[in-house]
């Protein structure tokens, strides 16, 4: 399992701020970051990386281990595009549609673990 650095309260704030407009960096950073952490406690494994730069990189979703290198099955998308898939905000086939996710490699799609939360979550 991944270990949480952000806790439960600081990442539901910053997902919360970000939601609600705020554009600074520590908010955006600290949302995706959570975000990231959230979907690797639910999806543990290697087989898979998350890349959110410039905030943050996950490997989750069980499968086939890579030890060095880039990793057989990429995810890529921009800031934005996470908070909005892991809130609910967005749906992974019109992510994927829309070149906002970039996805290559087996094991990759994601639709069945979003949203990570839901805004009415967020208290």
């Amino acid at each position: 399992m991944a270990k949480r650095r952000i806790g439960d309260g600081e990442g539901r704030a910053a997902v919360r701020a970000v939601l609600e407009g705020a554009t600074d960096r520590g908010n955006r950073a600290t949302a995706v970051r959570f975000l990231l952490e959230e979907l690797a406690e639910r999806a543990p494994g290697n087989a898979v990386e998350v890349r959110v730069p410039p905030f943050g990189a996950v490997q989750c979703v069980a499968g086939p281990k890579h030890t060095r290198g880039t990793p057989p099955s990429v995810i890529e998308t921009d800031p934005e595009t996470w908070v909005a898939l892991g809130t609910g905000g967005l749906a992974w086939e019109d992510a994927l549609g829309s070149t906002r996710v970039i996805a290559s490699g087996l094991r990759t799609d994601l639709a069945p673990l979003l949203p990570l939360i839901r805004p009415t979550w967020l208290g």
